[in-house]
């Protein structure tokens, strides 16, 4: 591994080994942007005109993310930016990234909105976790619900999330391990899978890029890091997906790339496939939200708890 940038000569921060290359922080960040901008542009995320809407978490990632729009969107004059934080009511766990999200958003100027689980279902995640296991799956159903539902009161034309490249592939493959081919479909960074005036498409300008380069660019802005572990977090088959494709870029570097690629090619044919196949979307009798059935999954949840 060199210490010096390849490029200028200057002490370098990262080596990346799938590219077998050494940057510094000034050609890092550089070269950081370039490639979201790549993701941006090719995949056409945002219209000129479009107000987006930032899932925003307080972690690292969607904070990064944030911070990237807020300059991106600079020459963008009739682009709009908002950020949604939910809070599911976790304590000691997401009252220090609020706190995180609403400082960023201060320093940016853009307008937070906060959603929580208390306020739309009558508990916390906390008091729903007394009689209840499996905290990850109540928890990402109950958020989807709240960032489409909020997002779309707020008038977003999109919502931008933080998905990452080891944030797709691990849900390529436990799909795959799953058999649940037509949930692949939901994937991409520009996924179109629900044509209905109730859903607020989802964007992930950094679909291609890895969770440990976000985090250097994240710390080298002089981002805040939220080091709070969620309580709730379960040793699943993500985890195990996780380690995997860790491992294989460890022994073959450029692995996770070169994977994300190969699923593309296979996507379009997934979508001819499946989209034919998908069940008509339809009001939930329940709350009025989109769902596939007759009562959406949170409306279930709901009645559960």
């Amino acid at each position: 591994m060199s210490s010096e940038c390849w490029k200028c000569g200057d002490t370098a921060v990262i080596h990346r080994k799938y590219e077998g290359k050494s940057w510094c922080s000034e050609h890092f960040q550089e070269q950081f942007e370039s490639l979201v901008k790549d993701t941006v542009r090719e995949n056409d995320l945002f219209e000129n005109d479009d107000r987006v809407c930032v899932a925003l978490s307080g972690g690292m990632d969607s904070s990064a993310l944030l911070l990237f729009l807020v300059e991106l969107f600079e020459d963008w004059k009739n682009a709009e930016l908002i950020a949604l934080t939910v809070d599911e009511g976790i304590e000691n766990y997401r009252d220090e990234s609020i706190e995180i999200a609403k400082e960023l958003c201060d320093d940016l100027g853009v307008e937070l909105h906060i959603a929580s689980f208390k306020e739309e279902f009558g508990k916390s995640l906390d008091e729903i976790m007394e009689d209840k296991d499996y905290g990850c799956t109540y928890c990402g159903v109950l958020r989807r619900w709240i960032l489409n539902k909020k997002s779309r009161e707020l008038d977003a034309d999109k919502v931008a999330t933080a998905h990452n490249l080891d944030d797709e592939l691990q849900s390529v493959f436990m799909n795959y391990l799953k058999g649940d081919m037509k949930r692949m479909v939901r994937l991409g960074a520009k996924p179109a899978v629900i044509d209905d005036e109730k859903f607020v498409p989802r964007v992930k300008p950094f679909r291609e890029t890895p969770e440990k380069e976000i985090a250097l660019y994240g710390r080298l802005r002089d981002l805040e890091l939220h080091q709070t572990e969620c309580p709730y977090v379960e040793d699943s088959l993500r985890f195990d997906v996780r380690d995997f494709l860790n491992e294989m870029e460890r022994k073959r570097p450029s692995t996770k790339f070169t994977a994300l690629r190969a699923f593309d090619k296979l996507l379009p044919v997934l979508e001819e496939k499946f989209s034919e196949e998908d069940p008509s979307i339809r009001s939930c009798e329940e709350c009025g939200e989109i769902t596939s059935g007759d009562v959406c999954k949170a409306c279930q949840f709901r009645k559960e708890i």
